[in-house]
């Protein structure tokens, strides 16, 4: 989608803070960070606008998105845990309608979301 903002960051039209990349998933730091560690996960192509739109067609990317997140965390040091969000839709609080994953850690996570 040529006005969404993660698709223009996967494609390098605006800048990130990148930690992954290969040619499905893009990784990078958050501008907002909700926790010391606080990275997103995007597929590259906007194949869903939200975890709402998850489909037998789109889920090995999702799948593979985690193991990315597997990955990182582990080279990142989180041997004590680490919390994978997403958000979908409005009232899921959802910013940007583009599918994403928050990969977050560094500290204590409170024990009751919201």
């Amino acid at each position: 989608m040529e006005d969404c903002l993660f698709c223009k960051i996967a494609a390098g039209q605006v800048p990130s803070d990148k930690v992954y990349e290969d040619d499905t998933v893009y990784a990078f730091r958050d501008i907002n960070p909700q926790a010391p560690v606080h990275v997103l996960l995007i597929p590259k192509q906007h194949i869903a606008s939200s975890a709402a739109d998850i489909t037998a067609e789109n889920s090995g990317v999702v799948a593979h998105i985690f193991e990315v997140a597997a990955e990182l965390a582990k080279q990142m040091g989180l041997k004590d845990g680490f919390r994978i969000v997403t958000n979908s839709g409005s009232i899921g609080c959802q910013s940007v309608l583009h599918l994403h994953f928050h990969l977050l850690s560094g500290r204590q996570l409170q024990d009751q979301m919201g």
